[in-house]
């Protein structure tokens, strides 16, 4: 599970709903951000080493126990430690649980199976780059919903983009149509689910974890549901080929990359997070060339390089998303 531009982001929902949140422990940008980019990284590594080193191929069932780890491990922060007293201040109703959570965690889970799934054909680096249309895709369903309004500046900076993924794209050695397809898909529920968080629950605010807190059970319920028709019993014949640390480490990682989130959020200025996760997909598609010898091509880099300038331009323009 990753952080899809937040990203990949993160594997972390969106900020939601909540009152001012009380304040939490605080600790340095020079601290947290190194932890945060090694903790990202970490998990996209680890879940490619999963599925295409370890050869246990079922996104579906990883994602649900990531979840499922997530759901008990919020719950345990919770009851033990001041990070989720947010949750206090957040009036669920069930009508705003059926209208809101339901519908958006549905649009999570499918963004979660699906840019997971895409490891399975395509590689780390590419997918990096591919992940720099979220922002494009973000725009293009803010516009259909009039939620945004176009104009020159939003224009060139999806003309930037769009053309840096196509010229990274045609620079792909090994290039999987279905892949692509699959992580396209991916972006496209990542940008609906963005835009549904601002138009059902404008106005209010969570923090990464209490989102994770109502979302990861939902998601974890709509996953299981899936997986008898996805992956069937599979997956749980073919436990034993990875056995217990792994799978433990593996949900670990990804639980404490959301913690490390939080106070990612709080230790900087907008510049300061967006220059980090420039930097952490840079050096995410270094690391991911050594350690699993995919192969970078001048024309990706060149096509990527622009892509990031039209992403820098995005985000600096005052788009959070």
């Amino acid at each position: 599970m990753e952080m899809e531009d937040g990203e990949e982001v993160s594997m972390l929902p969106s900020p939601a709903v909540a009152q001012a949140p009380r304040q939490k422990p605080k600790i340095t940008a020079t601290f947290i951000i190194p932890i945060w980019i090694v903790l990202s990284s970490s998990v996209i590594i680890y879940n490619n080493y999963l599925y295409n080193t370890l050869h246990f191929r079922y996104p579906v069932f990883v994602v649900t126990w990531h979840l499922t780890f997530a759901a008990i491990g919020t719950r345990i922060l919770h009851r033990t430690t001041s990070l989720l007293d947010g949750v206090k201040d957040v009036s669920m109703s069930k009508d705003m649980f059926l209208k809101s959570i339901l519908p958006i965690g549905i649009l999570f889970s499918g963004s979660l199976i699906l840019s997971n799934t895409a490891y399975l054909y395509l590689s780390v680096s590419y997918i990096q780059m591919l992940k720099a249309f979220n922002a494009v895709a973000v725009l293009l369903v803010s516009w259909a919903f009039r939620i945004s309004e176009p104009n020159r500046k939003l224009a060139l900076i999806v003309l930037m983009i769009s053309s840096g993924v196509a010229v990274a794209s045609g620079g792909e050695l090994k290039f999987n149509m279905f892949g692509f397809i699959v992580q396209a898909a991916a972006v496209g529920f990542e940008a609906a689910r963005l835009v549904m968080i601002e138009i059902l629950l404008h106005g209010l605010k969570m923090d990464p974890l209490v989102s994770l807190h109502y979302y990861a059970p939902v998601c974890a319920i709509i996953n299981l549901i899936a997986l008898p028709f996805t992956e069937g019993l599979a997956p749980f014949f073919e436990l034993a080929k990875i056995g217990p640390f792994i799978l433990f480490t593996n949900a670990a990682v990804a639980f404490l990359l959301n913690v490390a989130a939080v106070f990612l959020v709080g230790a900087g200025s907008g510049l300061v997070l967006t220059l980090t996760g420039v930097f952490k997909d840079i050096l995410l598609i270094t690391g991911s060339t050594l350690i699993f010898g995919s192969t970078v091509t001048p024309i990706q880099i060149f096509g990527y390089s622009v892509a990031l300038g039209g992403l820098m331009m995005f985000k600096l323009s005052g788009n959070k998303k």
